[in-house]
């Protein structure tokens, strides 16, 4: 390889490397702009100082109360829910080389959802209860999936195919419970499957960023590992990576992420979906967007809080907007797909 052709490589990998902080920086810093102004904004405006003081545990009549214990829970868990949405539902697109096989759209999140709503239904339990049951399902259900699309060797194709199978099962189940339900209890577990932010409590946000944390460390520990995987296994077992180790460890934290996210927050529609895609897009190719698609992801989720509560006469929960948000692309995507097929 000639000098100027190790030059070129190098500049192109510098120039992706500063576009992809750039992005990186930027997210941040819009990320941040909305956590200050879910915390300052809402029935009553409080200022930044105000907003500072509470936090910093002085006590302020009226503001205390509604900054800690209502506003500050809500945006700690959009934050951390969106991230957990964006670089799980990132990872399973990239790994399975389908921008389809979303944790929303393969079952994953549907797994939660009919525990949750069992357990609201026929159970008639509420808050921790419910958000355990959801986790445990959602991880089974995982399981499922992933064991019945193994067989005598693991098969992208048929994850995604199986997935869908399953959520279409499942939905077809809460729909049931729904239907012989009575007619009190229905609009609490209809609430919990739209996705929302309301009524998130700050006992709960610890634990959510723990796990979000951690598992998020990992994944992005994975990235190099990742990007060869999306090349193919022949490709990945070439270079030497243990690709049945790498994919079960990326799929158990994806899981736990979309599992857990959801137990809190219920299934926030298309987060998972479109983060991946975005941050694609905006990072450039040949990037790794792990980091960028959950900063997307925590964007959306709160982008759409603040629409959902102000900018409609009616509150709408947050999952209403990013499922409208999502819908047509989605759209867009599978004719995009079907065009490709029939060239």
């Amino acid at each position: 390889m000639t000098q100027s052709a190790r030059y070129l490589i190098r500049q192109g990998y510098t120039r992706r490397k500063i576009r992809l902080i750039s992005v990186n920086i930027v997210l941040f810093i819009l990320t941040l702009c909305l956590c200050v102004m879910m915390l300052v904004y809402g029935n009553k405006n409080y200022s930044l100082s105000t907003v500072i003081k509470v936090i910093s545990g002085e006590e302020i009549k009226g503001a205390t109360f509604a900054i800690q214990t209502i506003r500050l829970p809500r945006m700690l868990s959009g934050v951390f829910a969106g991230f957990a949405f964006g670089i799980a539902g990132n990872t399973f697109q990239t790994m399975l080389r389908n921008p389809l096989a979303s944790p929303d759209i393969i079952g994953i999140s549907s797994g939660s959802s009919v525990a949750a709503v069992f357990c609201i239904l026929v159970l008639h339990m509420s808050g921790s209860g419910v958000s355990i049951a959801a986790l445990i399902s959602g991880i089974l259900v995982s399981s499922l999936i992933y064991l019945l699309s193994k067989g005598s060797g693991f098969s992208n194709g048929r994850l995604i195919l199986i997935g869908i199978g399953i959520q279409a099962m499942i939905n077809s189940l809460i729909s049931y419970l729904l239907a012989k339900s009575s007619q009190h209890d229905v609009p609490s577990a209809l609430r919990w499957l739209s996705g929302s932010l309301n009524g998130m409590r700050i006992e709960d946000v610890p634990v959510l960023v723990l796990v979000v944390v951690v598992f998020s460390i990992i994944i992005l520990g994975l990235t190099k590992q990742l990007q060869i995987l999306e090349l193919g296994d022949e490709f990945a077992t070439t270079l030497g990576v243990k690709i049945n180790l790498i994919r079960i460890m990326l799929i158990l934290c994806s899981v736990f992420l979309i599992a857990f996210a959801t137990s809190i927050t219920g299934p926030i529609a298309f987060v998972a979906f479109l983060s991946g895609p975005i941050a694609s897009r905006l990072v450039g190719p040949g990037a790794s967007n792990g980091m960028s698609s959950g900063l997307v992801g925590a964007l959306l989720v709160l982008g759409a809080d603040m629409l959902g509560q102000f900018a409609f006469g009616t509150r709408f929960p947050v999952g209403v907007v990013t499922g409208i948000l999502g819908a047509p692309y989605m759209l867009f995507l599978l004719i995009a797909i079907n065009r490709r097929g029939k060239a």
